[in-house]
Protein backbone atom coordinates (compact mmCIF):
# COMPACT_ATOMS: atom_id res chain seq x y z
CA UNK A 1 0.00 0.00 0.00
CA UNK A 2 1.06 3.35 -0.65
CA UNK A 3 2.73 5.63 2.46
CA UNK A 4 0.54 8.77 3.44
CA UNK A 5 2.50 11.28 1.94
CA UNK A 6 1.97 9.24 -1.70
CA UNK A 7 -1.13 9.37 -1.28
CA UNK A 8 -1.55 13.53 -0.33
CA UNK A 9 0.56 13.51 -3.36
CA UNK A 10 -2.00 11.60 -5.37
CA UNK A 11 -4.90 13.96 -4.01
CA UNK A 12 -2.74 16.94 -4.66
CA UNK A 13 -2.15 15.50 -8.57
CA UNK A 14 -5.84 15.15 -8.63
CA UNK A 15 -6.45 18.75 -7.51
CA UNK A 16 -4.19 19.83 -10.24
CA UNK A 17 -5.75 18.33 -12.83
CA UNK A 18 -8.97 19.31 -12.19
CA UNK A 19 -7.64 22.96 -12.47
CA UNK A 20 -6.16 22.10 -15.66
CA UNK A 21 -9.13 20.69 -16.80
CA UNK A 22 -11.41 23.41 -15.74
CA UNK A 23 -9.36 25.70 -17.27
CA UNK A 24 -8.57 24.00 -20.97
CA UNK A 25 -11.45 21.70 -21.21
CA UNK A 26 -14.48 22.80 -22.95
CA UNK A 27 -16.97 20.53 -21.52
CA UNK A 28 -15.54 20.60 -18.06
CA UNK A 29 -15.66 24.95 -18.12
CA UNK A 30 -18.99 24.50 -18.84
CA UNK A 31 -20.27 22.10 -15.87
CA UNK A 32 -22.06 23.43 -12.65
CA UNK A 33 -23.17 22.05 -9.44
CA UNK A 34 -26.69 21.58 -11.39
CA UNK A 35 -25.33 19.38 -14.90
CA UNK A 36 -23.21 17.51 -12.20
CA UNK A 37 -25.77 16.26 -10.09
CA UNK A 38 -27.54 13.56 -11.99
CA UNK A 39 -24.30 12.37 -13.15
CA UNK A 40 -22.98 12.45 -9.24
CA UNK A 41 -26.25 9.80 -8.52
CA UNK A 42 -24.96 7.83 -11.47
CA UNK A 43 -21.55 7.20 -10.23
CA UNK A 44 -22.80 6.56 -6.69
CA UNK A 45 -25.12 3.88 -8.20
CA UNK A 46 -22.28 2.35 -10.21
CA UNK A 47 -20.03 2.54 -7.17
CA UNK A 48 -23.15 0.30 -5.60
CA UNK A 49 -23.16 -2.62 -7.93
CA UNK A 50 -19.40 -3.09 -7.86
CA UNK A 51 -19.49 -2.96 -4.19
CA UNK A 52 -22.33 -5.98 -4.69
CA UNK A 53 -20.37 -7.78 -6.95
CA UNK A 54 -17.36 -7.85 -4.88
CA UNK A 55 -15.58 -6.45 -7.75
CA UNK A 56 -12.71 -4.24 -5.79
CA UNK A 57 -11.17 -3.35 -8.84
CA UNK A 58 -14.15 -1.87 -10.16
CA UNK A 59 -14.60 -0.37 -7.04
CA UNK A 60 -11.15 1.35 -7.47
CA UNK A 61 -12.21 2.43 -10.23
CA UNK A 62 -15.94 3.50 -9.32
CA UNK A 63 -14.75 5.30 -6.13
CA UNK A 64 -11.78 7.09 -8.70
CA UNK A 65 -14.98 8.47 -10.54
CA UNK A 66 -17.12 10.01 -7.07
CA UNK A 67 -13.89 11.67 -6.14
CA UNK A 68 -13.56 13.55 -8.77
CA UNK A 69 -17.04 14.64 -8.93
CA UNK A 70 -16.20 15.59 -4.94
CA UNK A 71 -13.63 17.66 -6.02
CA UNK A 72 -15.00 18.74 -8.90
CA UNK A 73 -17.94 20.85 -6.96
CA UNK A 74 -15.39 21.91 -4.84
CA UNK A 75 -13.61 23.55 -7.57
CA UNK A 76 -16.77 25.43 -8.24
CA UNK A 77 -17.26 26.35 -4.65
CA UNK A 78 -13.59 28.19 -4.88
CA UNK A 79 -14.74 29.79 -7.95
CA UNK A 80 -17.30 31.72 -6.33
CA UNK A 81 -15.44 32.08 -3.13
CA UNK A 82 -17.85 29.94 -1.15
CA UNK A 83 -15.55 26.95 -0.38
CA UNK A 84 -12.63 25.00 -1.36
CA UNK A 85 -11.36 21.37 -0.62
CA UNK A 86 -9.58 22.53 2.65
CA UNK A 87 -12.77 23.51 3.80
CA UNK A 88 -14.85 20.38 2.68
CA UNK A 89 -12.53 18.83 4.28
CA UNK A 90 -11.90 20.40 7.62
CA UNK A 91 -15.63 20.82 8.05
CA UNK A 92 -16.31 16.69 7.84
CA UNK A 93 -13.13 16.20 10.11
CA UNK A 94 -14.44 18.81 12.96
CA UNK A 95 -18.42 17.12 12.56
CA UNK A 96 -16.55 13.40 13.11
CA UNK A 97 -14.44 14.92 16.14
CA UNK A 98 -17.49 16.34 17.57
CA UNK A 99 -19.91 13.10 17.02
CA UNK A 100 -17.23 10.74 18.56
CA UNK A 101 -16.94 12.33 22.09
CA UNK A 102 -15.95 8.30 22.92
CA UNK A 103 -12.88 8.64 21.23
CA UNK A 104 -11.84 12.68 20.97
CA UNK A 105 -13.23 13.16 24.41
CA UNK A 106 -13.98 11.29 27.68
CA UNK A 107 -17.47 9.95 27.29
CA UNK A 108 -17.61 6.21 27.36
CA UNK A 109 -19.96 3.94 25.14
CA UNK A 110 -20.17 0.31 25.72
CA UNK A 111 -21.23 -0.91 21.87
CA UNK A 112 -22.44 0.13 18.56
CA UNK A 113 -25.62 0.45 19.34
CA UNK A 114 -24.83 2.90 21.84
CA UNK A 115 -22.28 5.36 19.14
CA UNK A 116 -25.60 5.71 16.74
CA UNK A 117 -27.44 6.80 19.90
CA UNK A 118 -25.19 9.14 21.14
CA UNK A 119 -25.22 10.29 17.60
CA UNK A 120 -28.34 11.59 16.37
CA UNK A 121 -28.64 13.22 20.18
CA UNK A 122 -25.81 15.18 19.34
CA UNK A 123 -27.30 15.86 16.02
CA UNK A 124 -30.18 17.31 18.01
CA UNK A 125 -27.87 19.44 20.05
CA UNK A 126 -26.68 21.33 16.74
CA UNK A 127 -29.82 22.65 16.03
CA UNK A 128 -32.19 19.87 14.35
CA UNK A 129 -35.08 19.87 15.12
CA UNK A 130 -36.01 16.17 13.69
CA UNK A 131 -33.79 13.43 13.56
CA UNK A 132 -35.79 12.87 10.31
CA UNK A 133 -33.91 15.97 8.20
CA UNK A 134 -31.36 13.83 7.31
CA UNK A 135 -32.84 11.59 5.52
CA UNK A 136 -32.70 12.86 1.29
CA UNK A 137 -35.85 13.51 0.00
CA UNK A 138 -34.76 12.16 -3.38
CA UNK A 139 -33.94 8.73 -2.09
CA UNK A 140 -35.51 5.86 -3.77
CA UNK A 141 -38.52 4.74 -1.19
CA UNK A 142 -36.91 1.66 -0.68
CA UNK A 143 -33.93 2.88 1.05
CA UNK A 144 -35.89 6.32 2.13
CA UNK A 145 -37.85 3.74 4.43
CA UNK A 146 -34.66 1.87 5.46
CA UNK A 147 -33.05 4.96 6.65
CA UNK A 148 -36.03 6.44 8.27
CA UNK A 149 -36.28 3.42 10.25
CA UNK A 150 -32.76 3.23 11.30
CA UNK A 151 -32.60 7.01 12.42
CA UNK A 152 -35.91 6.87 14.55
CA UNK A 153 -34.33 3.35 16.36
CA UNK A 154 -31.47 5.50 17.49
CA UNK A 155 -33.56 7.65 19.77
CA UNK A 156 -35.41 4.38 21.28
CA UNK A 157 -38.68 4.42 18.66
CA UNK A 158 -38.38 0.67 17.84
CA UNK A 159 -39.89 -2.58 18.27
CA UNK A 160 -37.81 -4.38 21.30
CA UNK A 161 -38.37 -8.46 19.71
CA UNK A 162 -38.20 -9.41 16.09
CA UNK A 163 -41.20 -11.41 16.40
CA UNK A 164 -43.16 -8.23 17.30
CA UNK A 165 -42.07 -7.50 13.97
CA UNK A 166 -42.99 -10.20 12.10
CA UNK A 167 -46.70 -10.07 14.02
CA UNK A 168 -46.87 -6.23 12.41
CA UNK A 169 -45.97 -7.78 9.10
CA UNK A 170 -48.49 -10.39 9.72
CA UNK A 171 -50.81 -7.43 10.57
CA UNK A 172 -50.71 -5.69 7.57
CA UNK A 173 -50.96 -8.37 5.07
CA UNK A 174 -54.40 -8.94 6.50
CA UNK A 175 -55.66 -5.81 6.00
CA UNK A 176 -53.92 -5.48 2.83
CA UNK A 177 -55.81 -8.48 1.82
CA UNK A 178 -59.08 -6.87 2.80
CA UNK A 179 -59.07 -3.93 0.44
CA UNK A 180 -57.87 -6.40 -1.93
CA UNK A 181 -61.25 -8.07 -1.78
CA UNK A 182 -63.07 -4.77 -1.31
CA UNK A 183 -61.14 -3.32 -4.68
CA UNK A 184 -60.43 -0.02 -3.60
CA UNK A 185 -57.10 0.51 -5.68
CA UNK A 186 -56.06 3.84 -3.66
CA UNK A 187 -56.19 1.74 -0.17
CA UNK A 188 -54.91 -1.60 -1.84
CA UNK A 189 -52.19 1.16 -2.94
CA UNK A 190 -51.31 2.53 0.71
CA UNK A 191 -51.58 -1.13 2.63
CA UNK A 192 -49.37 -2.46 -0.19
CA UNK A 193 -46.66 0.62 1.45
CA UNK A 194 -47.46 -0.62 4.85
CA UNK A 195 -46.46 -4.12 3.89
CA UNK A 196 -43.25 -3.10 2.08
CA UNK A 197 -42.12 -0.25 5.07
CA UNK A 198 -43.41 -3.35 7.37
CA UNK A 199 -40.61 -6.42 6.12
CA UNK A 200 -38.01 -3.43 5.65
CA UNK A 201 -38.31 -2.80 9.20
CA UNK A 202 -38.34 -7.06 9.74
CA UNK A 203 -34.74 -6.78 7.37
CA UNK A 204 -33.20 -4.93 9.92
CA UNK A 205 -34.19 -7.15 12.70
CA UNK A 206 -32.71 -9.96 10.61
CA UNK A 207 -29.51 -8.23 10.01
CA UNK A 208 -30.29 -8.02 6.48
CA UNK A 209 -30.03 -4.70 4.25
CA UNK A 210 -33.26 -4.82 1.83
CA UNK A 211 -31.64 -2.82 -0.88
CA UNK A 212 -28.67 -5.39 -1.00
CA UNK A 213 -31.51 -8.57 -0.75
CA UNK A 214 -33.84 -7.06 -3.84
CA UNK A 215 -31.22 -6.27 -5.99
CA UNK A 216 -29.41 -9.65 -5.37
CA UNK A 217 -32.43 -10.90 -5.96
CA UNK A 218 -32.83 -8.53 -9.45
CA UNK A 219 -29.49 -10.12 -10.09
CA UNK A 220 -30.12 -13.47 -9.51
CA UNK A 221 -33.26 -13.26 -11.87
CA UNK A 222 -31.51 -11.51 -15.02
CA UNK A 223 -29.02 -14.59 -14.59
CA UNK A 224 -31.75 -16.96 -14.97
CA UNK A 225 -34.01 -15.07 -17.35
CA UNK A 226 -31.07 -14.69 -19.52
CA UNK A 227 -30.57 -18.62 -19.41
CA UNK A 228 -33.85 -19.12 -20.36
CA UNK A 229 -33.58 -16.59 -23.27
CA UNK A 230 -30.52 -18.68 -24.54
CA UNK A 231 -31.66 -21.80 -24.41
CA UNK A 232 -35.23 -21.05 -26.17
CA UNK A 233 -32.59 -19.49 -28.98
CA UNK A 234 -31.08 -22.38 -29.43
CA UNK A 235 -33.95 -23.96 -30.24
CA UNK A 236 -34.54 -21.36 -33.02
CA UNK A 237 -37.83 -20.74 -31.07
CA UNK A 238 -39.01 -16.99 -29.51
CA UNK A 239 -40.06 -16.89 -26.35
CA UNK A 240 -43.49 -15.81 -26.79
CA UNK A 241 -44.63 -18.71 -28.67
CA UNK A 242 -43.47 -21.13 -26.25
CA UNK A 243 -45.76 -22.27 -23.25
CA UNK A 244 -45.14 -21.42 -19.52
CA UNK A 245 -44.43 -24.99 -18.53
CA UNK A 246 -41.68 -25.38 -21.78
CA UNK A 247 -40.41 -22.01 -20.25
CA UNK A 248 -40.44 -24.09 -16.41
CA UNK A 249 -38.35 -26.57 -17.87
CA UNK A 250 -35.33 -23.86 -18.94
CA UNK A 251 -36.11 -21.90 -15.45
CA UNK A 252 -35.74 -25.09 -13.23
CA UNK A 253 -32.39 -25.90 -15.46
CA UNK A 254 -30.65 -22.27 -14.78
CA UNK A 255 -31.85 -22.52 -11.09
CA UNK A 256 -29.58 -25.58 -10.78
CA UNK A 257 -26.53 -23.96 -12.30
CA UNK A 258 -23.92 -22.40 -10.15
CA UNK A 259 -24.42 -19.28 -9.83
CA UNK A 260 -27.57 -18.89 -10.83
Amino acid sequence: MNSRQHQLQAFERLLDVMDDLREKCPWDKKQTMQTLRHLTIEETYELGDAILDNDLNEVKKELGDLLLHIVFYAKIGSETNDFDMADVCNEICEKLIHRHPHIYSDVVVKDEEEVKQNWEKLKLKEGKKSVLEGVPKSLPALVKASRIQDKVKGVGFDWEESHQVWDKVQEELEELQVEVEAGDQDKIEAEFGDVLFSMINYARFLNVNPEDALERTNKKFIKRFQYLESKAGELGKPLMDMTLSEMDVFWEEAKRLPNK
